[in-house]
């Protein structure tokens, strides 16, 4: 998939013209910038909000095309705003500074009054972004099949794209950042592994390959893995790791769904893939879990999530991160994967571990990789607008993840004797 395939969508590209809706946009925008440490500067030289030294800075660049974008979509009119150039971090100001504040008061931002339309305005989740058999292989490919060489880019070397586990080794400050997050990376697979009790002879299943890593990882320790995949490009770099680690007799990649495996497995483990499943199939998916593991085996997943209440409010409204980074993607909360446990499967959740500050300070290690190396991935014909979208992504996670708005955690699952 090239740049263009991403990047050229017309409300990026078009200036909508609505002024009533454009007018409310910048009634509430203002308002929301007085609850908010933040100053936004005008191109006029005036400014709004907080006017302490050292507040983080919101330079509105068009700002009637700025409130354009807003009223027409507000919860995709932010981001794709930042995409077309309308507004930018200030002079100084780091652009997850700068999101933070907003995504600590993210409830709070809209008069309670307004909050109550939310279905009004709310577009839902396109229909063709539904997770079936095909939907998923084309929403996976959407992003994963994007460029092998633009995640190497920004990954560290081991191209693990999810939470790090940072130890708190005090010459971990002296690595240069990609050595720091492939130390990280490789501890958060072997945590993985253990919860799993991942050893020699293990039957392991991996649900989402990624490139590799961790196969390669669980391989190292004498098991045989199964590792499933819906990327191709992911698929055949990822045999081409395990061949070059010595461990390809020991490593079977698939190019199928969770739907389709069968088999019994000692152990599985999935990390950071419910996510990318859809609401409607989180009992689907949990339940190939349960139905692929064997008896005494155990799974560990690992997985991002928001408080149940935010999963409530957003569950069916369609935002930037759905249209452009992970279609049909949604982030479940603790609890809704507890219930669905309970109701669908014969596993529950035995042993947790909880990585949300880990996912900022990852976050901030990719965003800051990839700022260093925008001239090798421009080179693979990325655009500018692409570019502005990826740092975008990055750290509105990133600021997620810092304010709390959003978590993420380990979970060993496994079975619950009848009688308990």
């Amino acid at each position: 998939m090239t740049a263009s395939t991403v990047t050229t969508s017309p409300s990026v590209f078009t200036t909508p013209s609505a002024p009533v809706s454009a007018t409310v946009a910048r009634l509430v925008f203002e308002r929301a910038i007085r609850m908010v440490p933040v100053r936004v500067d005008y191109p006029d030289g005036s400014s709004r909000g907080d006017d302490s030294p050292g507040a983080p800075v919101l330079e509105l660049v068009r700002p009637g095309a700025f409130f354009a974008r807003l009223g027409r979509d507000t919860k995709i009119g932010f981001g794709e705003s930042y995409m077309a150039g309308d507004w930018k971090a200030g002079e100084g100001t780091d652009l997850a500074n700068l999101l933070t504040p907003f995504a600590a008061r993210l409830t709070s931002l809209v008069a309670p009054p307004l909050q109550r339309l939310r279905a009004l305005v709310d577009r839902r989740l396109p229909q063709d972004q539904d997770n079936t058999l095909s939907g998923s292989r084309s929403n996976i490919a959407a992003h994963y099949d994007l460029s092998n060489e633009l995640f190497a880019a920004f990954l560290d070397p081991t191209m693990t794209y999810s939470c790090a586990l940072f130890d708190n080794d005090a010459h971990l400050g002296e690595a240069d950042d990609r050595a720091l997050l492939e130390r990280a990376q490789l501890l958060k697979l072997d945590a993985m592994l253990d919860l799993s009790r991942v050893g020699p002879g293990t039957r392991l299943l991996e649900i989402g390959t990624g490139w590799g890593s961790l196969a390669v990882r669980a391989a190292k320790r004498g098991a045989n893995v199964t590792s499933i995949t819906l990327s191709a490009e992911q698929r055949d770099l990822a045999l081409e790791r395990a061949r070059a680690a010595g461990v390809a007799d020991r490593v079977d990649i698939a190019l199928t769904d969770y739907r389709e495996v069968h088999g019994s497995y000692d152990a599985i483990v999935s990390i950071e893939m419910i996510e990318a499943v859809g609401e409607a199939y989180w009992a689907t998916y949990l339940s190939a879990v349960d139905r692929l593991l064997a008896p005494g085996g155990t799974a560990s997943i690992q997985t991002i999530t928001m408080a149940h209440d935010r999963l409530l409010a957003t569950r069916h409204s369609y935002g930037w991160i759905q249209k452009y980074i992970f279609p049909g993607g949604l982030i479940p909360s603790l609890p809704a994967i507890e219930q669905t446990l309970r109701s669908h499967t014969t596993l529950r959740v035995e042993g947790r571990r909880e990585l949300g500050p880990h996912y900022a300070r990852t976050l901030a290690l990719w965003r800051e990789q990839f700022r260093q190396q925008w001239p090798q991935v421009r080179g693979q014909g990325f655009d500018e607008t692409f570019r502005r979208m990826w740092e975008f992504y990055l750290a509105y996670c990133e600021a997620g993840f810092r304010s709390d708005y959003l978590g993420v955690s380990q979970l060993q699952l496994a079975r619950r004797p009848s009688w308990a």
